[in-house]
């Protein structure tokens, strides 16, 4: 069939690819659009390939709230020059928009629209991660250079204490809920450690115990989000400040480029 200048036209639009090779992808495709981009696909996969091995280490933390959920999705780049492009942020916005509407889900990680811009920017575009939270009072926070994203899940409270709390995650980055959760792996390591630190300062046996008992305490609440010390208000702890209003945290989940 014919292929008309305008089908070629909106094919290189999506694709960055020439005219000729867009041409030959319709011819193939039989005018079909999409089908021409999955045949410009696989010509493409040796550049694809190429990509593979190149790190994607920049990029934007979108999020969108609507109808009592919130959705949250981390869009990684190449470049940081391409993480600050219009296209790109647009690409973020409407994943998040499709993860909110349920189009996708959090493991839909290899989407069409995402290998379409790589293919288009000549950089390795990959999802970094997806998350969803419904029910209770959910806040959100994203710093001001899209690099840090957080959502809160409170039963009880109210979304001004969630996002509060939002923020405060994003800026100590707790990594469990109550000390109780940390990994024993974790602190076996971290014994390990202080062990070898009291044997070199000639610590007596006897004390060493209580030491180590005490060294675990704090490294438990340092690492729990409930014990951490408010950033807004450092004479209470993330545990008052819930007990204060009645709420129990459910969920928290941080992502960060």
């Amino acid at each position: 069939m014919a292929i008309s200048i305008d089908q070629i036209k909106e094919l290189r639009e999506r694709t960055g690819v020439s005219m000729m090779a867009c041409k030959k992808a319709l011819e193939e495709a039989n005018g079909d659009g999409r089908v021409a981009v999955d045949i410009l696909r696989k010509k493409g996969e040796a550049k694809a390939e190429d990509r593979a091995d190149r790190v994607a280490g920049q990029g934007v933390v979108a999020i969108k709230s609507e109808g009592g959920k919130t959705a949250m999705v981390t869009l990684l780049c190449e470049t940081d020059f391409a993480s600050r492009g219009e296209d790109f942020i647009a690409l973020a916005d409407n994943i998040v928009a499709r993860l909110l509407k349920g189009e996708i889900s959090v493991n839909d990680s290899d989407l069409p629209e995402v290998k379409d811009f790589g293919l288009k920017s000549g950089e390795k575009i990959e999802i970094g991660g997806m998350e969803l939270m419904e029910g209770g009072n959910v806040g959100s926070y994203v710093h001001s250079n899209k690099k840090i994203g957080v959502l809160v899940s409170l039963e009880g409270g109210n979304e001004d204490l969630a996002k509060d709390i939002a923020m405060h995650v994003a800026a100590m980055n707790p990594q469990f809920i109550s000390p109780e959760e940390v990994l024993p792996e974790l602190v076996k390591k971290e014994k390990e450690i202080w062990a070898e630190q009291l044997k070199n300062e000639g610590k007596p046996a006897e004390i060493v115990e209580k030491i180590m008992l005490g060294k675990e305490k704090k490294f438990r609440e340092e690492n729990a989000l409930l014990k951490q010390t408010f950033v807004k208000d450092p004479e209470k702890i993330i545990e008052q400040l819930l007990q204060a209003e009645k709420a129990k945290l459910k969920a928290f989940k941080r992502f960060v480029i």
